[in-house]
Parts: structure tokens; C-alpha cells; sequence
């Protein structure tokens, strides 16, 4: 009987100790990337605003060749929704124009449905650099709530969707460079 009094002790202290860290730990995370791009700000300004065109550039929509998608109202506007549902890399969701500052700014709101569900801001912003030199920032934030907060620890969200946000500022400087 002892033992196992011992035993279940140690499986409430090992439980325990992490949702106890998980308190004092960060729930939101920001990630944010850079490009410059040899092109006016109101030509790079303006394919940015259509989400559609995240397809020609986005590192995850190059991550599942067969991804449905499909559209709600009118691209580069506020209040388009693209929506996808594709592999397990990918998953299901959707991605809205929630404002757009002209030549400045676009912010988004992603809904994530699948693997697991939240919603995470996401923007793309540009900025003259000089006449033919424009400087573009892709950003997203998100939150993971206690518990779950306790994943922040051993994941670094700075590179994981930092690396895929380069990717797909590196695509868009090509084909933008190229046309």
C-alpha cells in the first residue's frame, strides 16, 4: 500500500509540475518576416492585396499539389474568404481580408479549422524603399491557451513559421523580379 501511495504521488507531481510552469509562461507568439523586392511599392502593393495570388508564392500552398480551395466574394476586397482543405500538412481553414489600408497594408484573420481550431491575425504590409525598391512584411500571431501554453516551451514559433513565411517572401521577390 505504501508503494503505491508513493507512486501515485509522483504521477500528481509529475502532472502537476507542468501545469503548474504552464501558468507562468507566454500564451501569445508573433512572427514577422522581410523582403525587399526590386519593384514600385504600388505594383508589389498590388498583387499582394489578392489572395488568390498567395497560391503562386505561399510555401504552404506549394505543401499539397491537390488542395481544394475555394472563394467567397470579391478578391481584394475586405471580406474575401479563401477557404482550403488539403492533407495533414495543411489541414482545413480559411483566410479573410479584415482591412486594407490602400498601398499600405493588408490584414487578415485566419481560421484554422483542422488539425485543431483557432484563429490567428495575419498581414501583409509594403513600404517604398526608393522609387523601384519596395520593402514588403508578412506577419502572424497567434495564441495558444493554458494548458496548451506549456508546447510554447519546446517549440520555437519564431522558426517554424518564420522559415515558411521567408519561403514565401523569397517566391513572391522571383516572380514579382521576373515579370
Amino acid at each position: 500500500m505504501k508503494a503505491l501511495k508513493i507512486i501515485l504521488t509522483v504521477i500528481v507531481i509529475l502532472v502537476a509540475i507542468p501545469l503548474i510552469v504552464a501558468l507562468f509562461i507566454k500564451k501569445d507568439y508573433a512572427v514577422e518576416r522581410e523582403v525587399t523586392i526590386n519593384k514600385p511599392k504600388q505594383e508589389v502593393f498590388d498583387y499582394v492585396k489578392y489572395l488568390k495570388n498567395q497560391d503562386n508564392y505561399s510555401k504552404w500552398a506549394s505543401m499539397d499539389p491537390n488542395m481544394k480551395k475555394s472563394y467567397r466574394g470579391t478578391d481584394g476586397t475586405v471580406g474575401f474568404v479563401s477557404a482550403w482543405e488539403g492533407n495533414k500538412d495543411v489541414g482545413k481553414g480559411e483566410q479573410e481580408i479584415k482591412k486594407i489600408a490602400e498601398g499600405e497594408r493588408i490584414d487578415y484573420e485566419l481560421h484554422f479549422i483542422e488539425p485543431w481550431e483557432s484563429i490567428s491575425p495575419s498581414y501583409m504590409a509594403t513600404e517604398r524603399v526608393s522609387e523601384n525598391q519596395t520593402k514588403v512584411k508578412w506577419g502572424f500571431s497567434g495564441r495558444m491557451d493554458y494548458p496548451m501554453n506549456i508546447m510554447l516551451v519546446f517549440m520555437d514559433m519564431d522558426d517554424m513559421i518564420g522559415d515558411d513565411l521567408s519561403s514565401g517572401l523569397a517566391s513572391l521577390k522571383r516572380i514579382l523580379e521576373n515579370q
